[in-house]
């Protein structure tokens, strides 16, 4: 992939391309939205001395910003086309209207009206979309891919290898090769390896590798001599990305890797930082969804309510003991989906084909009703909307023995839906709960209100087609 330094910072000029047509695009969608819905108004289009065009400029650079915030244009690599067209939805219609909404508020004389804006939302929304489709079938795929060498050949590199060339994976990296850091690393296959001595910048150069990614077994022993230092700080100087095994999967799949996790990255690294801005925009965050939600789902919840009546009686609500923002407990609310005696002989992990669900039960688990009285518990505090999702205390314990960091992802308020409910199927054993605490973790450390923004826009497909339902 090509690059151009821009203030100090190197930027892929097939991005910097298509954001530049996108921006004309954007600007058209402004103007054909004024000739629809003001058809009596002379628009001269791209014309500096048009009263519209300050506005329209606006408009195209707020879009701009929020597509490359959400990244648009690389989750094709990660995503195929659907990906594309999720995040464009979100970054129009959800960040991109809210943001021009508030800066209309401050600058009355910048809107463009609400019949204006929406047609102009529609319209840019529908020839990004185009202007994607076709820059996708034009532009090399394979040329988009990031060049990526392995600095290690031991076991933490093949994890790396195979993340990079999984199966049926859609990575946005290729695998230049590996170089070793000394003769004893010999994990990965020979004809893969790369002899430089010296030469790792001038390599890099040749074969324009993007980034360098460090995977060295026993890291601490290895900064003794066997990682030559000023030779990537060479790579770093000349524009290629340095990163350790962590934060390349942290990037590239959404969670942080657990075998290769040391508590001094978790402290040093960027993230699990206090905001109280934060924590104030998430809590307006939750009360605002879940009143809205509670408009709309009300009947839903009293009909449920009755179908468990009449399938098993008394009671309809579920209580259940779970553990919250830092390992305070506190009461999870349900509707009952379980024959009353379900938990007579203590609590254990739900099943497959669970015979204890009743056949009201089943339904509700499946289109996700029986979650709905969690309302209560985001609203009352103990819960965020957004979060990891809360563990029994009877099963935190042992996984806390068994699985390491797992007490960290306490350190955020869980939630009604999370990260880790969209990346991994549903959890009912130890194994699952440390599949999942990779993500959870990644939550954890980078939660931001887009972040729950996409995750509640990705969850419809969850809820739609049942994954994770157990």
């Amino acid at each position: 992939m090509f690059h151009i330094r821009i203030f100090n910072h190197y930027l892929p000029v097939q991005y910097i391309a298509l954001a530049f047509i996108e921006y004309w695009l954007l600007l058209l969608a402004v103007y054909l939205a004024v000739d629809i819905r003001l058809p009596d108004e002379a628009v001269r289009y791209f014309d500096l001395n048009d009263p519209y065009t300050l506005r329209a400029s606006l408009f195209a650079i707020v879009m701009l910003c929020c597509t490359l915030s959400l990244g648009v244009y690389e989750s094709k690599l990660k995503e195929g086309f659907s990906g594309v067209a999720v995040r464009s939805v979100v970054s129009f219609f959800l960040l991109g209207a809210a943001l021009l909404t508030v800066l209309y508020y401050l600058f009355p004389e910048m809107q463009l009206g609400r019949g204006v804006l929406s047609i102009a939302v529609v319209l840019s929304l529908l020839l990004c979309l185009l202007s994607r489709a076709i820059f996708y079938l034009v532009v090399d795929a394979a040329r988009l891919k990031r060049n990526v060498l392995i600095l290690g050949a031991g076991a933490k590199a093949l994890e790396i290898q195979a993340l990079i060339e999984s199966p049926g994976r859609k990575s946005s990296c290729n695998l230049i090769g590996f170089v070793a850091a000394d003769s004893s690393e010999s994990s990965v296959d020979p004809d893969r390896l790369i002899e430089l001595g010296d030469e790792l910048l001038p390599f890099c150069n040749t074969q324009r590798v993007d980034e360098i990614i460090v995977a060295l077994d026993e890291r601490r022993k290895n900064m003794g001599g066997r990682l030559p230092i000023d030779s990537l700080l060479d790579c770093k100087l000349a524009g290629i990305e340095v990163h350790d095994a962590v934060r390349f999967c942290e990037r590239e799949l959404g969670r942080i890797e657990l075998n290769q996790l040391d508590p001094s990255w978790m402290l040093y690294s960027e993230g699990f930082r206090y905001s109280g801005v934060r924590d104030v925009s998430k809590r307006i965050f939750d009360i605002v969804i879940c009143l809205v939600l509670l408009v709309v789902v009300w009947p839903f919840m009293l009909l449920t309510a009755i179908a468990v009546f009449l399938d098993d009686g008394m009671p309809v609500l579920y209580r259940q003991t779970r553990v919250g923002l830092n390992g305070k407990l506190f009461n999870l609310y349900k509707f009952r989906s379980m024959r009353k005696d379900a938990e007579k002989n203590g609590a254990v992990w739900a099943r497959q084909n669970d015979d204890r669900i009743t056949k009201v039960g089943a339904f509700i688990r499946n289109t996700r009703l029986d979650e709905l009285p969690q309302i209560y518990n985001v609203l009352k505090g103990d819960m965020s909307f957004v979060g990891p999702r809360p563990e029994r205390p009877e099963f935190v314990g042992d996984l806390n023995e068994k699985i390491p960091f797992f007490r960290e992802r306490h350190r955020v308020k869980p939630g009604l839906m999370g990260w880790a409910q969209l990346k991994y199927p549903y959890g009912a054993s130890i194994e699952d709960a440390a599949q999942k605490l990779r993500y959870d973790l990644y939550y954890t450390k980078n939660h931001s209100l887009l972040l729950d923004i996409l995750i509640v826009i990705q969850t419809v497909e969850v809820v739609l087609l049942g994954k994770g339902v157990r």
